[in-house]
């Protein structure tokens, strides 16, 4: 960590410096040394964070300096050739991987690498537990605007607590509920916050408030591993199994959602965004998570991409509490 926060002070000469001088061939299966910056979106700041410390715990001569930004600094960042590395929930179209090729001579890869989920978020005082999808339609455009409407005795505002407005949150929920025209924070009870740990602590602190966050923020047992010594955490992301389920914080209210549907028999059975609910589609916010690249497969920025694919990087996703994309989920312990 200390070594990354050195690097991080580096000016941007500096690290372009590193970025062009030329690496030594790599073969097939090796790992490249040195230093490059991605963008993340902040959801995934969780994520990353692990994925980079331990990558850079297996392979001390290479670093990884991330910048956790929206969803859409993300990609103008990679088509404008400022970053070889992104995380993001949208590939790039055939249009835009062409457009790499002949502006700026780059190959993209691309791969996802989980899929998330889209959790709604309470104080835990909030006696609401459940929500259908029509609700939660309602509610983003603004036609539920008290609590009250949710057949729940309490009054009061419901204030809609998103982390901002080019996230891919924010974008997901958009397209998904409003459509291109119309903005979540058109709602008059809809507020903005920097990041989703804002959003987190605003809804632990306020009985009205509903949060809007990615999965990978929620789950307990990444954020129990930051107390183990990296060497130690190593040891458990080498193990080899198929049990990946997690446990989600206690923190604040995680709601269950249903989608009453003819292909349920119009069952009102919510799910909370455990892994398996995520992998069946019972919980039915979720989207994929990619991770894209346009570094030269001899480059720190290809390794990095190669990791977080493979096992270990695997593992450590299974960790956050959204599903890796290559590796199986079963519930194991529910409370």
């Amino acid at each position: 960590m200390k070594r990354r926060s050195i690097f991080k002070a580096m000016t941007a000469g500096l690290i372009i410096a590193s970025l062009a001088g030329g690496c030594s061939p790599i073969k097939r299966g090796e790992y490249a040394s040195g230093s490059a910056t991605m963008y993340c979106d902040d959801g995934f700041r969780n994520i990353l964070e692990e994925e980079v410390e331990v990558f850079e715990y297996q392979y001390p001569e290479s670093a990884i300096i991330p910048f956790y930004v929206d969803e859409q600094t993300a990609m103008d960042s990679l088509l404008a050739d400022r970053t070889q590395l992104i995380v993001a929930t949208h590939d790039l179209t055939k249009d835009q991987i062409q457009y790499m090729k002949d502006k700026y001579r780059r190959i993209v890869r691309q791969r996802c690498i989980a899929v998330d989920a889209v959790a709604l978020i309470v104080n835990k005082d909030n006696p609401v537990s459940q929500v259908t999808l029509e609700d939660i339609k309602g509610i983003v455009q603004g036609k539920i605007s008290d609590w009250n409407q949710l057949a729940v005795s309490d009054k009061g505002k419901i204030k809609l607590v998103f982390d901002h407005q080019g996230s891919s949150t924010v974008s997901y929920m958009r397209e998904k509920f409003l459509g291109k025209d119309r903005k979540v924070s058109d709602n008059p009870n809809a507020f903005a916050q920097k990041d989703n740990a804002e959003v987190f602590d605003v809804v632990k602190n306020d009985k009205n408030a509903l949060g809007i966050i990615s999965v990978s923020w929620l789950g307990s047992d990444l954020s129990e591993a930051k107390n183990v010594p990296i060497d130690k955490r190593m040891e458990d992301y080498a193990v080899e199994n198929d049990t990946i389920a997690t446990n989600l914080t206690t923190e604040v209210k995680i709601l269950k959602v249903a989608n009453p549907v003819e292909e349920n028999d119009y069952s009102l059975v919510g799910y909370l965004p455990y892994q398996a609910y995520i992998n069946s589609g019972e919980y039915p916010l979720f989207r994929k998570v990619y991770m894209i690249s346009t570094a030269s497969g001899s480059s720190v920025l290809n390794s990095f991409y190669q990791f977080c694919g493979g096992f270990i990087g695997q593992k450590i996703i299974s960790k956050t509490g959204i599903l890796p994309y290559h590796m199986s989920a079963r519930v194991v312990n529910l409370k």
